[in-house]
């Protein structure tokens, strides 16, 4: 497999790089270069190839001129001139894709784009997801963006034959970062260094609507069965854990792997929209706040025998050991710590006024 990667670092797309090196694939990299060292291709039976290039800022000419080049300087006799996947997991605009297209439009025999389960109807009619849900999030302005994506591709695809594939992860994680319902702007260690201290967390409503989490190497499984398969061009398909929690249960298996009691603070979503500075109101009205829990039997019938591996309890106390041992996840955020100090202050106070005789 000859694939090209737009991005091809992230939480999701690291998973997804590593497994297709490991199975020998051709990778082509696009970005600016800045974490592709953690891509250690050496002793790996696929091969490596960086385009280094700003996808958002480079004209097309330049882009499409480097890929050219790229292909050129790697190919071997008989080699195809298109790739058999070109993904792109860095595309959150209508205009990002509409680049896309006009390069990879003839350099592809699959186009896939990473969308959002986020774009599912808010609230959900249903609690069970399957790819037939509507599309429609009236809260979160990056779930629209997506939306937006996907409908141009379609149009695309149904007009002009483009080949594309839509992908929806949901909540993915990886060993960098605990996944958590309620965060600040520096990332979950905050609320991870509370939980270690004593200090009480704020779990969203009453904690108990249901969650699903991926880690990263489950949902690069399904995407690699998904890359070059003829059989889902032209469809959309969500990716995700058959495992769903409640919230609750998330947070006390984060408690447990660090070995201390959870200090629950339950907090209305709609409060927490509404106390300003951060923005919940997509994050979590549009998204969290809501029981999901996915219906995967599409993604089983493209990738016969996928099955999500890696239970929730046990991916996360590989990701808090890694936390705790890497100073460098572990980003300080006093200003959201002192935010949760004062809205389960409020909540303290409220509820002993109400209680007053």
């Amino acid at each position: 497999m000859r694939v090209l990667f737009i991005g091809g670092t992230g939480t999701i797309s690291a998973a997804i790089s590593k497994q297709a090196l490991e199975l020998g694939w051709e990778l082509f990299l696009l970005n600016r270069g800045n974490r592709n060292s953690e891509l250690d291709a050496r002793g790996k039976p696929g091969k490596l190839i960086e385009i280094a290039c700003d996808i958002r800022a480079d004209s097309d000419e330049a882009i499409a001129a480097k890929v050219k080049a790229a292909m050129a300087q790697s190919a071997g006799s008989g080699d195809s001139p298109r790739f058999d996947a070109v993904a792109d997991f860095i595309a959150f605009t209508r205009e990002h894709v509409e680049k896309d297209w006009r390069i990879f439009k003839g350099l592809c025999a699959q186009y896939i784009f990473v969308s959002s389960a986020s774009a599912y109807q808010k609230p959900p009619a249903s609690y069970l997801i399957t790819e037939g849900t509507p599309l429609a999030n009236p809260y979160w302005e990056y779930s629209r963006n997506k939306i937006a994506c996907e409908e141009y591709l379609m149009m695309q695809y149904r007009e002009n034959g483009f080949p594309v594939t839509i992908v929806r992860p949901s909540h993915t994680y990886d060993e960098r970062s605990v996944p958590l319902g309620v965060h600040g702007n520096n990332g979950s260690w905050q609320v991870v260094k509370r939980i270690a201290d004593g200090k009480p967390v704020i779990i969203h409503g009453d904690g108990t609507s249901l969650w699903t989490m991926t880690h990263n190497s489950d949902f690069a499984r399904g995407f690699i069965g998904l890359a070059g398969n003829i059989r889902a061009i032209g469809e959309a398909v969500h990716i995700t854990s058959d495992e769903s929690l409640s919230w609750n249960q998330i947070y006390a298996a984060i408690a447990a792997a660090l070995g201390r009691p959870l200090k629950a603070a339950h907090i209305s979503s709609e409060f927490l929209a509404q106390c300003g500075h951060y923005d919940f109101t997509g994050a979590l009205i549009g998204d969290k706040a809501n029981s999901l829990v996915f219906d995967n039997a599409k993604l089983k019938r493209l990738v016969p025998g996928f099955c999500a591996s890696v239970r929730f309890d046990q991916g996360l106390r590989d990701t808090v050991g890694y936390v705790l041992s890497h100073p460098e996840c572990q980003r300080e955020d006093p200003e959201f710590d002192a935010w949760c100090d004062r809205v389960i202050a409020a909540r303290e106070r409220v509820i002993q006024e109400i209680q007053r005789p």
